[in-house]
């Protein structure tokens, strides 16, 4: 995302898009398939919080299939975010304020408490300037303090437009079929925090394979 004082980016302009009823209008089209669905549903049903972890070029599909299901969401506190924020509220998503860039401390924190009270946490963790999909650590260090799964998940579709942005940003053109896939929840290793921001390319490898089970 860009700085809060740059001018509005063709990202900022996708963000506002989503925001607005033109996303509701164009979700309503695109048809999903899921793979490896289950794993949420065992996660659900035994009360277990966990963090979803996508790249923010999927953002947009994902926040659609996963409207009003009560999930938190990281945004960050940059110009863009607070466009991406009005939209997630506007779809049912609590909001978590902060990035790996500003306000981390804050969010790291407040992630943390949420998981340890049983919520559900969306994260981009190559957000909110990449580079992208390079895993960051701050969703390992949350995971670790709150003793929680990370689930990966990506989106595929078959037509789609891609920003020129740093993420490539996809909006799934009208009637795509959107592929949803989850990998097998995970936990981190690690014994501390500290440890646990080493485990990025165990995840980032995690994030591959689920993008090659979706077709990607």
């Amino acid at each position: 995302m860009s700085d809060p004082d740059e001018p509005f980016t063709w990202r900022s302009k996708a963000a506002l898009f989503a925001g607005g009823g033109l996303l509701r209008l164009l979700g309503r089209t695109w048809r999903f398939r899921l793979v490896n669905g289950g794993v949420i549903q065992d996660l659900r049903s035994t009360k277990q919080p966990f963090i979803y972890s996508l790249w923010h070029g999927q953002l947009l599909p994902l926040l659609w299939f996963h409207r009003d299901q009560g999930v938190l969401v990281l945004i960050s506190e940059h110009r863009d975010g607070e466009l991406v924020a009005r939209a997630a509220a506007s779809l049912g998503f609590g909001l978590i304020r902060g990035s790996t860039t500003r306000g981390a401390g804050r969010a790291l924190i407040s992630m943390t408490r949420e998981l340890q009270a049983g919520r559900e946490i969306a994260i981009t963790p190559d957000g909110p300037k990449g580079p992208a999909r390079k895993f960051a650590p701050g969703a390992l260090v949350a995971a670790q303090r709150a003793d929680s799964f990370i689930v990966p998940v990506v989106a595929v579709a078959d037509r789609a437009w891609h920003l020129r942005s740093w993420d490539r940003f996809m909006i799934p053109k009208p009637f795509a079929r959107v592929t949803i896939a989850y990998g097998n929840p995970q936990k981190v290793s690690a014994a501390t925090p500290r440890d646990a921001a080493e485990e990025t390319n165990r995840f980032e490898r995690l994030m591959s394979d689920t993008l090659r089970i979706a077709g990607g």
